[in-house]
């Protein structure tokens, strides 16, 4: 999967970082199924199927990428847990950009789970650890830095010390404070909920903008505040930053941008939530 936006003077591109299968009670929490099966299509045994997908963003002063998927450093066994269905292509979705690892001068990490950050380290052909993409800064929220590399006994399941090796701070790893310009038209903010340290992405070029809000807002699926996993280690700060920071994009008519939908990759919200101009998956 490769699929191209145009945001103002931005290119995103849509890359396969694997598709995997979650247990649809856990993507949805409280939710009752009779609710969410009506907006997010589930196997017979109840489970939900996810892309991963890192988010490319070509500007003119740079190459970022937001999230860094499933990586290739899953086992068999880990394959089989996680119901893998696609294996991470990331590397080849970049080579058929005409971009090499060397090409990504920034990486955005929303936060430290593993679906999102697996990526940042990879085997190499003779089967060593070392760094996806050498020539990056990384950047990530320093609470949610705290929590990965000192994680407590619910995020140390998903924070995995192997996704994280080689990073420095100072040297390729960024640690960022609550607001952060990446570069021009690139802006962090910190949103927890999700994780402590959670954050968005918000792009703004040519008079168009557009937000990521990571895993608070996966898929259309969970337009309405409520509507939040049971993955979300602070719900309450969850359904709060959806309305604060899905109220200004939605008064800006900015772009939603999404990592887990297989089908819909971006899409504007009209008021009642229902979804409008969907840019989808080919």
């Amino acid at each position: 999967m490769s699929q191209s936006f145009r945001l103002g003077e931005f290119t995103i591109h849509w890359l396969q970082g694997g598709v995997f299968e979650v247990d649809g009670g856990s993507m949805f929490g409280v939710v009752p199924r009779e609710l969410w099966e009506q907006k997010c299509a589930s196997t017979p045994d109840n489970h939900v199927r996810l892309a991963n997908s890192p988010m490319l963003v070509q500007t003119g002063d740079g190459n970022v990428l937001i999230d860094t998927g499933l990586g290739n450093k899953l086992t068999p066994k880990q394959k089989g847990i996680f119901r893998v269905r696609a294996e991470w292509d990331l590397l080849a979705g970049l080579a058929r950009r005409g971009l090499s690892r060397e090409s990504i001068g920034h990486v955005i990490l929303t936060h430290g789970d593993f679906d999102h950050a697996a990526g940042v380290t990879m085997h190499n052909n003779t089967g060593g650890l070392e760094l996806t993409f050498p020539a990056a800064m990384h950047y990530i929220q320093r609470q949610e830095w705290e929590d990965v590399v000192a994680p407590n006994k619910r995020s140390a399941s998903a924070y995995w010390p192997e996704n994280f090796a080689g990073l420095v701070e100072g040297k390729n790893l960024c640690l960022v404070d609550g607001d952060a310009e990446v570069l021009p038209g690139v802006r962090l903010v910190r949103t927890g909920g999700h994780t402590r340290g959670h954050q968005a992405v918000w792009l703004e070029s040519g008079g168009e903008a557009a937000l990521h809000l990571g895993d608070l807002l996966p898929m259309p699926a969970y337009r309405n505040p409520l509507w939040i996993t049971a993955y979300d280690n602070f719900p309450l700060d969850s359904v709060a930053a959806k309305e604060q920071f899905m109220g200004q994009a939605i008064g800006k008519e900015a772009w939603f941008l999404f990592y887990h939908d297989p089908e819909i990759l971006a899409c504007k919200f009209e008021g009642d939530g229902a979804v409008r101009e969907p840019f989808c998956a080919a």
